[in-house]
């Protein structure tokens, strides 16, 4: 990776990667060089899918933007912001869907700023699609969970069986 490439760190628990965060993701590679979907492993919260699993889900739905190292799956555990600044990435790309995410999203931006030693990283936010604004994995768990078509809401790759 050189300098004044234009990495963009986009985290979340994919549990299950939705078609919401396809369409960020797919409109973030007009402004990145690069993306890496960082899957966070968070100890206190349950997922309903392993790690292995959404990285495999992950893997696959963009598996022409990785051969063309567009976009890389990793993951982590601990702070976003130190994950952002040991790979290097000098934006963090966030999706946000309404009136709520915005609140949350500005103060995790807020503590971030304050936790950024380099004071090199930017935020950088992203509408969700009107088609898309509605979904999330919450919502789509319950949906998988209660046996409806979830299909309708993530990428042809997630499958459960």
């Amino acid at each position: 990776m050189n300098n004044n490439e234009k990495v963009a760190v986009f985290p979340g628990s994919f549990d299950p990667i939705t078609l919401g965060h396809y369409d960020i993701i797919i409109r973030a590679l007009n402004l990145f060089d690069k993306i890496i979907i960082a899957v966070g492993k968070n100890l206190e919260k349950k997922n309903m899918f392993s790690l292995l699993k959404r990285k495999k889900w992950i893997r696959k739905t963009f598996l022409d933007f990785s051969q063309k190292h567009k976009i890389e799956i990793d993951s982590f555990n601990g702070l976003t912001i130190s994950f952002c600044t040991k790979k290097k990435a000098k934006f963090l790309l966030r999706g946000i869907r309404n009136q709520f995410d915005f609140e949350f999203e500005k103060d995790i931006l807020f503590a971030n700023k304050k936790l950024d030693k380099t004071d090199l990283i930017e935020t950088v936010y992203l509408l969700s699609s009107y088609e898309n604004s509605h979904i999330c994995s919450y919502i789509v768990r319950d949906i998988m969970k209660n046996g409806g078509d979830y299909t309708i809401f993530v990428p042809s790759s997630v499958r459960i069986e």
